[in-house]
């Protein structure tokens, strides 16, 4: 979720429901620490607690600097990356190619909780390939050093993000352990996210893609799984006003230039599945101005009103195949 849960998103998501989320990903190399994205990703000024930044490396002592860093600058909780999956960060043994080193593994964690005051997690993957699952080995490891929460993803580094999560894998290594685990992969419904906790026994399920464009789904999990009910889809008026309050946040934190650029992803998940959203994300794609953008984006809600007063999601399939 790199280059996706910056602050302005996770301020978003913790108003509609999350109970946490974690920063992007940072590095821990010191001579990133000041640069202008690594800042950002570690930048949680004003934001809703619990505040937890997420580090990734592969050298034991590079990492307890990170987290020491990160808690001196306002982290409350450590959260370690051995999940990426992306090549760039795998070739350099940091995320899930760590979980090929089971010993490299143990030291990271150890270091780690034993360089801060606070609580640190882990987030991990069900192992290398299929052939090589090693999630109870590791979070046995994570146990025995002291790491405070587990969040395991249904996959091995080899899946990528393709194919379907497991979550047999998630259900043993809850079944093994006593500190809390958070099952994450494919939990795109509050129908799924039921099932998923029901299957595995963990304590909390985790949201990641499928909270891009619908920040809403963390209150309608939460809604679901108190009473059994389904919330309606949102208003259009609501959703027009997350919209315009998310993206004066994203260009006060990124600035005019970088804001306009990196918000059209954000706009592009919003509308994708709404009436005329494709059309329009083409056209916006073109604006370079984050007034011109602004106002695309009020115009473009203020056409919803023609389908409804609440979004009307799979509205746009329903006229590709008319």
């Amino acid at each position: 979720m790199a280059g996706v849960t910056d602050r302005p998103f996770r301020q978003l998501c913790k108003e509609l429901g999350a109970g946490y989320a974690v920063s992007e990903m940072a590095a821990s190399n010191p001579r990133l620490w000041q640069t202008e994205k690594t800042s950002r990703r570690i930048n949680h000024d004003g934001e809703m607690e619990p505040r937890a930044v997420q580090i990734a490396g592969a050298d034991p002592l590079m990492l307890a600097e990170c987290a020491k860093y990160n808690v001196d600058h306002g982290a409350q909780i450590i959260d370690i990356n051995m999940g990426c999956p992306v090549k760039k960060v795998c070739n350099s043994w940091c995320g899930s190619a760590l979980l090929q080193n089971e010993q490299l593994v143990a030291q990271i964690l150890e270091t780690v909780v034993n360089a801060v005051d606070v609580p640190v997690t882990l987030k991990f993957r069900t192992g290398w390939d299929r052939l090589n699952k090693n999630a109870l080995n590791i979070a046995r490891l994570a146990e025995a050093s002291g790491i405070a929460m587990l969040t395991l993803h249904g996959r091995t580094r080899a899946d990528g993000y393709s194919g379907d999560a497991e979550y047999q894998t998630i259900a043993a290594v809850k079944a093994a352990v006593s500190i809390p685990v958070v099952a994450n992969g494919d939990i795109t419904t509050p129908e799924k996210a039921r099932q998923v906790l029901e299957f595995t026994k963990a304590d909390a399920i985790m949201v990641g893609r499928a909270a891009q464009g619908r920040p809403w789904i963390f209150r309608e999990i939460d809604h679901y799984l108190r009473t059994g009910e389904y919330l309606p889809a949102p208003l259009v008026t609501e959703v027009q006003h997350l919209m315009d309050e998310h993206l004066r946040g994203h260009y006060g934190f990124y600035g005019d230039y970088l804001g306009v650029r990196t918000a059209r992803k954000h706009i592009g998940w919003y509308v994708r599945d709404l009436p005329g959203g494709e059309a329009f994300r083409q056209r916006m794609n073109l604006l370079e101005d984050c007034g011109q953008q602004l106002a695309a984006v009020n115009s473009f809600f203020e056409s919803q009103f023609a389908f409804g007063e609440r979004l009307q999601y799979g509205v746009a399939e329903q006229m590709l195949a008319a």
